[in-house]
């Protein structure tokens, strides 16, 4: 039993110290492979150390090296400078100046060929895109005309339009400030005037008359003031379709506005609208092409004549005008430098600056998109209002019937029927030594009071 024991007690210490046999002949293997790893360590720090110390000694050779040769260099520079008694700086001027002597003409005929062949490269290629912008945005061009028509849908409708003694229509052409003319065709009035602002007013007043029936002095007056209404909103949607259409966003919606108002501006017979809507396309490819900022000379270019849409009521060129506007409304500085020297009155200071002059040209300049004798005529009736409007008591001023008449009113409170005839003279003698125009023009002042009461 003792024996027995004795085996199952050292079957068991056996069992219980084979793991930590394990244990230990594992602990072992890792001291060594540690105790190896340590003396590869030492070994590479000790090359290390070695090959530092070779580099540092390799570097301070090459130090040595370099000194020495700097100062062999300095005493052959001594020698030479003292056997040719020229300085380094005098032998090199005289070496340049030998060279220049014997190639001066075979160095000038080369740089000329290429001169000439890098002008003609540039020239060609300059060329290739103008003619690639130009068919790629192939607009018709529109020229306004200076009259409108309203269709009238019998003879008892013109009767009334015409009024008692011709009284419906002098009440209709004071609120629009245009000529009517009746006779020229049996169902149609047409409507003249040198302004599409008032063409259009007096054309849509006069189509909502119409189909009112009541057509009357006081009528005439409120149809008026609600065209007003309408074509300042038509002329909102104006400035939000170009600007959509040219891709411009984020303008401020007053300068929409303004932008619209240009859809009723032409420039030598050319609708400013179209013509900066134009323009906007032409100067964003020209951009593309150049590796300028497209959105940049876009806005540029949709911008460029905004001072025409006030240039009437401030004074200034329409590019200050333009100018002071875009600062106003915050409009971006590089937008303004852009559109600023389209008619070269401020300096090319940005890439852009030229492509919107380019694209203005190329607008401007395409065959029929203007009319020279148109743009004259409309100054002239430009500054027969003008010269009227700057006496004092006047309400509204309209040159009428081609320019041969200029119609003001006048405030009856401010303006007296003897003071009305001196004003008329005054404007008369104006008009004689401030234009030229052919024939007589007419002068016509009128003063009249109205009152007006309610029955309750």
């Amino acid at each position: 039993m003792l024996e027995d024991a004795e085996d199952r007690a050292k079957k068991l210490e056996d069992e219980r110290m084979h793991p930590l046999k394990e244990r230990e002949e594992k602990l072992a293997k890792a001291a060594d492979r540690i105790s190896k790893r340590e003396e590869f360590l030492d070994e590479r720090e000790r090359a290390l150390a070695t090959e530092a110390e070779d580099v540092k000694n390799r570097e301070n050779e090459a130090a040595n090296l370099k000194r020495e040769a700097e100062r062999l260099r300095d005493e052959r520079r001594q020698e030479l400078a003292r056997v040719s008694h020229l300085s380094e700086k005098d032998a090199k001027t005289m070496l340049l100046k030998d060279l220049e002597d014997s190639h001066e003409e075979s160095v000038l005929a080369r740089l000329q060929k290429l001169e000439a062949h890098g002008r003609e490269q540039l020239e060609d290629k300059a060329r290739s895109i103008l003619l690639s912008v130009i068919h790629r945005m192939g607009a018709a061009v529109n020229s306004e005309v200076m009259t409108l028509s309203v269709q009238i849908p019998s003879e008892e409708v013109k009767g009334k339009i015409i009024g008692k003694e011709g009284r419906n229509i002098k009440a209709f052409e004071r609120a629009t400030g245009v000529d009517v003319i009746i006779d020229d065709a049996p169902d149609k009035i047409t409507l003249s005037s040198f302004d599409p602002l008032r063409r259009h007013t007096a054309k849509l007043a006069l189509e909502n008359l119409i189909a009112d029936g009541r057509i009357q002095p006081a009528k005439i007056e409120e149809a008026v003031e609600k065209a007003k209404a309408e074509i300042a909103e038509m002329v909102k949607q104006k400035g939000e379709e170009a600007a959509y259409e040219v891709g411009v966003i984020g303008l401020d919606p007053r300068l929409i506005a303004l932008l619209g108002r240009l859809n009723f501006r032409t420039s030598y017979g050319q609708n400013v609208l179209q013509h900066s809507i134009e323009m906007a396309h032409i100067a964003g490819m020209l951009a593309a092409e150049l590796g300028a900022d497209v959105d940049v000379a876009k806005s540029g270019a949709l911008l460029h004549d905004i001072g025409k849409a006030v240039d009437h009521e401030l004074e200034g060129t329409h590019v200050e005008i333009g100018r002071r506007i875009l600062e106003k409304f915050g409009v971006d500085k590089a937008v303004i430098q852009a559109m600023q020297s389209h008619h070269e009155e401020y300096p090319y200071e940005t890439t852009e600056s030229m492509i919107v002059q380019v694209a203005d040209a190329i607008s401007a300049g395409r065959p029929g998109a203007r009319r020279d004798t148109v743009e004259r005529y409309l100054e002239r009736l430009g500054d027969l209002e003008r010269i009227a409007r700057g006496y004092e008591g006047v309400e509204k001023v309209y040159a009428i019937s081609a320019g041969r008449e200029i119609r003001i009113f006048v405030n009856p409170g401010k303006v007296s029927d003897l003071a009305m005839h001196r004003m008329a003279r005054d404007i008369a003698e104006r008009v004689q030594q401030e234009l030229k125009y052919p024939g007589e023009i007419k002068v016509n002042v009128i003063r009249e009071n109205r009152v007006v009461e309610f029955a309750r």
